[in-house]
This record gives structure tokens, C-alpha cells and sequence, in this order.
């Protein structure tokens, strides 16, 4: 026998010990050939990648790590997030090429930020001022199915006022950001962080009203291994623009990419990449105090969309008066101003294809605004994906959270679990039903005992899909300061195909 054969008979062996799933049989025995359906098993291995949140010397920034229970009955595993090695902006544009130049921080390797030691128990970290690199983290066995992880920043004074959060991304290729600004009131940077042993080569685009801002100087941008770059998008172009999307795509590597967006007057916060293209979009959680809603979308496509816009209340769908449907021409930001839309009454966006018109993919975001004059605070709500299986909320506080649930289609029910604290406490679950086209808004469990922060895990139990997003409210100062964390599928599961065993390929 070919020593090829022995190898496809060695792997195909290997395959069906892995799985489970395949029957062996040597061909010409008469015997046939059975295969289980595909299935979902937890995934082994988790990767995810924090921004620099050092944006003053009054940045207090708190890291919640967490991984649901009853996930996977592996080995035990790791969950560790640690720094990276971060550069200064001024190196970003220079493409990281310039070796002279001198990292703002270098890393520690050989000590974790944050430690995560097992699952249903948040464990935080604590750091403080300008200086705080990008993390890079792991985790793997039964850490790994579901492992969260909450940036929350808050400083109470400057430019970069605000409450700040973002749930930890995992690496890709391509991200979608509408709601970003080049305008003269707005300072957007553009992080990307590389989870890699070797350097990854970014690029970054900008489309206006008006279609592309051309730029040289966001093509080629080369992130170091396990390093993070901040990128100023005023600097990408000579055009001032209210609504600009951004589109961050890699020629080689992967990165995880956010933009950190801040406002003269509201503030500064996350600004979180779109789910994929899609013709519909939900985009959850908007306050029910909101005195200011932007929408900004971006048609990536060689066709126009046509949307309908409808806010998805306590009691159903409204069309906001004057701004019912929504036209985006291809590869131009459309921007739309919807103002006090939810007038006292938590709500979630739904676009859909006008009827009778093609169904082309957008993306979508939201700027939200609470307060007025001086007292402003901004947020931003991507579209999301559905919850899906599971999707989780990292950093939630003994006050402050309100979880709005959205069903745009059929009723559905979804189970709630507050998770024991990292200081102490028991866990809690709660149950809600949320009607078909409705959100529902609720302060959700907390732990009996809390001691220190927590984690809300939300599951679909029946029905039709729940979109959910997190809003975590802490007050400072008179000033309502809130940042809002969207919650799709955590992906802690992967699908097994079938193995179908055939060893007449062997044959000579």
C-alpha cells in the first residue's frame, strides 16, 4: 500500500475518534456506511482583543471577564488577556515602518491583566491613567465556549469625558463602522489591534455623502505582532464629513478594530463595526430618555436600498413621522436625524427592504444622545445580530443596567441569568417573554449577595429571534453618563459536519 494511503486511513481514523460520528467499513465487505446528522459541540479555543482605553490621565478603566457555566465538561483550560505592545498615533500613520520610533508602552508578557480561573464567576482588573495598552487574550477548554470580555472607562472631566465601553472583539479581516465623523466638533481614532505572532497589513476606507474619501495614507498600514495601532480618521482625508463609514479590511493578518469616538459638546464612547451586510436590520437598545437619535447607513453594493424605519416599542411598531422610509445610495453614507424618537419610551430600530423593493445589503449605527447643553452624553448602537444560542453582558454593576430585548418577528421567550458576582453571591434567573414586533425594557436580575460586578447571559428558549443590547448607566455629576453594549450570539459553539466514511478512495 502507498504510503498516502496509510496516511488519508491514518487521518480518516484520527477524524472519526475526534467526531464520534463516522462507521468504518473496508470497501468490497458488504457492509454500509452510517452517519449521524451534523451537530454543535463548544468550541476549544477563544481569542479576543481590547483597545487602549487610556485617553486621559483621569481614565479609570475596569476589565470584566467571564465564560457562562455548563459550556463544555472539557479540560480545564485558561482565560488570560495581556498587554500588548502600543504605539502612538503619530506611528499609525507613518504604516509602523519607521523602526526608530519608540513604543508609547511596551508590554509585560509574563503577567496577565486579567485572569479568569472558572466559569459563571466574573473576575475584574482595575487600571488607571493615559499610559493602558491594548490587550490580547486566550482561552481555551471549558473557559473558552462563550468567554466575554467589557472594557468600561470613565473619565469624569476633558475632552474625552464620558462613560466608555466595549465588549472585547475577536480578530477578522473586514468590519463595517457607520456613525463614524470627520467633522471639525468630532476626534475619531480607529484601533486596531493584532492578536499575532506576525504582522498584520491593514486598510482603511472612507465613504461621505458624496461616496469615497479619496486617501493614500489609510492603505498599507502595517500593525505589528501583538501590537495595537490608533489611527485619527481626520487625518485619512482633507474632507470634513457629519457621517462617514469606515471600512477596515486586511491584505494580510487579522486585526480586531473599534473606533473610539469623541464629541466636543456629547462626549465619547465606542463605536462598535455593524453586522455584515444584510437587508434587515435591527439595531436594539435605544433609552427611553434619549433626547437625540442619529441614524447613519452605508449600501456597500452596486445598488441603491430603499429602507423602511420603524421604532419597536413597549406596545409595537411606530414609523417616526417624516422620516418613515430611508433612501441610501450605493456606497454613500446616508445620515437622518430622528431626534427624541422614543419620547419616554425604550425602543429598538428595525429596517426592512420598502415593499416591492430589492432587498440590498447595509450596515447601520445609531448615536444616541442623553441630557442637553453642557450635561450631554453620547452612545452608539451598531446593528446586531440575533442572541442566537446564548450572548452575554460582561460588566453590569449592583445599579445602573437596563436590558432591552427586541423580537421583530415572532414572540419569543428568553431565560436571564445573572451571574454570581467576582466578589461574592449567588447566581439569579429570570424568564421573559417578549412579543412578536415589541421591545421590551427591564431592570434585569441581580445576585442574591452581589459583592462586585456581574454578567447577564441571555438564551433564547423559544420562538422567534431576540435582538438585545445592554445599556450601563453611572451618573456622574448631574451628567447621565451610559454606554450601550449590543449582545449577538457569542459563537461558543461550532457545528461538526457528519463524517461519511468511503475507503474505496484507498484503492490503487
Amino acid at each position: 500500500m502507498k504510503s498516502t494511503s496509510l496516511s488519508l486511513i491514518a487521518g480518516t481514523v484520527a477524524l472519526a475518534a475526534v467526531t464520534g460520528f463516522a462507521a468504518l467499513t473496508a470497501p468490497g465487505d458488504g457492509g454500509t456506511t452510517e452517519a449521524k446528522a451534523a451537530t454543535r459541540l463548544p468550541v476549544e479555543r477563544s481569542s479576543l482583543l481590547c483597545p487602549a482605553p487610556g485617553l486621559s490621565d483621569l481614565a479609570e478603566t475596569t476589565y470584566t471577564s467571564f465564560t457562562p457555566a455548563g459550556g463544555s465538561g472539557g479540560e480545564a483550560g485558561t482565560a488570560e488577556l495581556r498587554q500588548s505592545t502600543s504605539t502612538t498615533a503619530d506611528d499609525a500613520t507613518d504604516k509602523g515602518g519607521n523602526k526608530d520610533k519608540k513604543d508609547k508602552a511596551k508590554a509585560d508578557p509574563g503577567k496577565p491583566v486579567v485572569s479568569l480561573k472558572e466559569p459563571g464567576k466574573p473576575a475584574t482588573a482595575d487600571e488607571s491613567g493615559a499610559d493602558t495598552p491594548a490587550l490580547v487574550g486566550t482561552a481555551t477548554g471549558r473557559l473558552a465556549p462563550g468567554w466575554t470580555t467589557q472594557q468600561t472607562t470613565t473619565v469624569e472631566a476633558g475632552g474625552a469625558r464620558g462613560l466608555l465601553g466595549v465588549s472585547c472583539t475577536g480578530p477578522d479581516t473586514n468590519f463595517w463602522f457607520p456613525a463614524a465623523s470627520t467633522a471639525k466638533s468630532r476626534e475619531d481614532y480607529v484601533h486596531l489591534t493584532n492578536p499575532d505572532d506576525t504582522a498584520a497589513v491593514a486598510d482603511i476606507e472612507l465613504y461621505g455623502p458624496d461616496g469615497t474619501l479619496k486617501s493614500d495614507v489609510g492603505e498599507g498600514i502595517t500593525v505589528p505582532a501583538r501590537s495595537s495601532v490608533p489611527v485619527l480618521i481626520s487625518t485619512l482625508t482633507s474632507k470634513v464629513a457629519e457621517d462617514v463609514t469606515v471600512h477596515v479590511t486586511t491584505r494580510t493578518g487579522r486585526v480586531g478594530a473599534v473606533i473610539r469616538a469623541a464629541d466636543e459638546e456629547a462626549g465619547s464612547d465606542w463605536l462598535a463595526a455593524s453586522a455584515d451586510p444584510t437587508g434587515t436590520l435591527v439595531l436594539p437598545g435605544i433609552p427611553a430618555d434619549a433626547t437625540s437619535v442619529r441614524l447613519v447607513a452605508f449600501a456597500p453594493g452596486d445598488d441603491d436600498a430603499d429602507l423602511t424605519v420603524k421604532l419597536l416599542g413597549k406596545t409595537g411598531a411606530i414609523s417616526p413621522a417624516g422620516h418613515e422610509d430611508l433612501h441610501v445610495k450605493s456606497r454613500m453614507t446616508a445620515g437622518v436625524d430622528l431626534k427624541d424618537i422614543t419620547r419616554g419610551e425604550a425602543g429598538s430600530l428595525l429596517l426592512t427592504p420598502t415593499r416591492g423593493e430589492k432587498d440590498t445589503p447595509v450596515v447601520a449605527a445609531l448615536r444616541v444622545v442623553r441630557g442637553k447643553g453642557d450635561a450631554q452624553e453620547v452612545a452608539y448602537i451598531p446593528a446586531t445580530g440575533p442572541v442566537g444560542a446564548q450572548a452575554t453582558a460582561a460588566d453590569n454593576r449592583a445599579k445602573g443596567s437596563t436590558l432591552s430585548l427586541t423580537a421583530p418577528g415572532a414572540t419569543a421567550t428568553v431565560k436571564v441569568t445573572a451571574s454570581a458576582g467576582s466578589g461574592g453571591g449567588e447566581q439569579t434567573v429570570k424568564t421573559y417573554t417578549v412579543k412578536g414586533g415589541t421591545t421590551l425594557a427591564v431592570t434585569p436580575p441581580v445576585p442574591s449577595g452581589l459583592k462586585g460586578g456581574y454578567a447577564l447571559t441571555v438564551q433564547t428558549q423559544s420562538g422567534g429571534p431576540v435582538h438585545a443590547a445592554r445599556m450601563l448607566a453611572l451618573p456622574q455629576d448631574g451628567i447621565q453618563m451610559f454606554t450601550v453594549q449590543t449582545l449577538p450570539d457569542d459563537d461558543g459553539t461550532v457545528e461538526v459536519p457528519a463524517v461519511e466514511q468511503d475507503l474505496s478512495v484507498l484503492d490503487d
